[in-house]
């Protein structure tokens, strides 16, 4: 599995007053199992390029090609894309609407027009692969849940379907701690059992620098900057002129750097941050 994106313009209100250019010639790809985390600053155009990848909005021009197959043609069902290509919006959890939770997971997987035995089965796989005991859960109504675990719901919807490719808009946002925490250790189980490509925005840094394999800087509807995490978070300048910061550790680390010039480190978590100060220390003591 993969995706190719080539060449990808979009403008909202086209041959208008007030036209806006959303993406202009924003090109990449990402491989079979990687992570791919989307930056930027509001309206660089995130969120329009993910509607695009999930076939809700059609390009002005480019290409976008999912496993050889040319999603922007205009000839492929976009029920097919949508099988393959999972999209779940920021706040899903305000997307519940069915009286019971099984119901609502199942609604993807019969408008796909899925045999019922094949949906009890997917639905029940997706609720435990969320972290949610399906048993327990099955006849509550969402509502009734927290908000993690309505938020875990709707992801079980969209997994439900079996994508191979899912993608998550800001997929902690508005979580406590607590909930931000499991729904990251959630997100990462998911990737690793599915084995699928995962695509994810969101403003938090130390999320991005954790999870991803690749980044990507969106920005006034552009790819401003792209690679590995460490490639892209050694880039402070040109993302400070962007508005955006670096993951908290980096923060520190640098910040280290400029009261004791011999400290190297280019830690992107936490817990790499605490090794490198603790073997600077060792060495200080001699």
């Amino acid at each position: 599995m993969s995706i190719e994106v080539r060449d990808l313009n979009y403008i909202y209100n086209a041959g208008i007053p007030g036209e806006t250019v959303a993406l202009r010639d924003v090109s990449f790809d990402v491989c079979d199992g990687e992570i791919l985390g989307i930056i930027g600053h509001t309206g660089s155009g995130k969120s329009t390029l993910l509607q695009h990848l999930n076939g809700l909005i059609r390009p002005a021009s480019g290409e976008i090609i999912v496993n050889g197959q040319c999603i922007t043609d205009g000839k492929t069902k976009m029920t097919e894309v949508r099988r393959k290509v999972g999209l779940v919006f920021q706040y899903p959890e305000y997307q519940l609407f069915e009286e019971t939770v099984a119901k609502d997971v199942a609604f993807g997987p019969k408008n796909l027009g899925m045999e019922e035995e094949e949906i009890e089965e997917k639905v029940r796989n997706a609720v435990g692969l969320v972290g949610l005991d399906y048993e327990e859960i099955k006849d509550m109504s969402p509502f009734e849940l927290s908000g993690g675990m309505k938020r875990r719901v709707a992801i079980a919807g969209v997994i439900a379907m079996g994508p191979e490719i899912l993608i998550l808009d800001e997929p902690t946002a508005g979580l406590d701690p607590s909930a931000h925490r499991d729904i990251l250790a959630m997100v990462r189980r998911i990737h690793d059992e599915m084995g699928i490509i995962l695509i994810f925005v969101s403003h938090n840094m130390a999320d991005i620098a954790m999870l991803s394999d690749k980044v990507i800087v969106m920005s006034e509807g552009t790819i401003a900057l792209s690679g590995t995490p460490k490639e892209v978070f050694s880039q402070r300048e040109r993302l400070e002129v962007m508005g955006l910061a670096l993951p908290p550790a980096r923060e520190i680390t640098e910040l280290i750097k400029s009261k004791a010039p011999a400290f190297r480190s280019d830690a992107l978590t936490i817990d790499e941050a605490a090794e490198d100060i603790k073997t600077y220390m060792e060495e200080a003591r001699g």
